[in-house]
């Protein structure tokens, strides 16, 4: 029960992101799950984290718009420019 609520609250906080944000987000799931598992402590669980996020943005980030990224500024306004190479 409790993984089914779990999951229920991930596809919700998801359901109104960029592509980019979706795949960060599902990358940091999927990379902390690996990364605990394989490691068996937070630390793995961190470091799956976040190789996971980097990986799953910049593979959300062409989904939509080959090339382009979406950035936020530090006001919190989005904008879209060239993805870095």
């Amino acid at each position: 029960m409790k993984k089914t609520v779990a999951l229920i609250l991930v596809a919700l906080s998801v359901a109104s992101c960029t592509q980019t944000e979706k795949g960060a987000g599902i990358g940091a799931v999927s990379g902390a799950i690996i990364g605990g598992a394989v490691t068996g402590n937070v630390r793995g669980a961190a470091v799956g984290a976040a190789i996971g996020g980097v990986s799953g943005a910049v593979i959300g980030s062409v989904a939509n718009q080959p090339g382009q990224c979406y950035y936020r500024d530090r006001y919190g306004r989005r904008y879209i420019d060239d993805c870095p190479r």
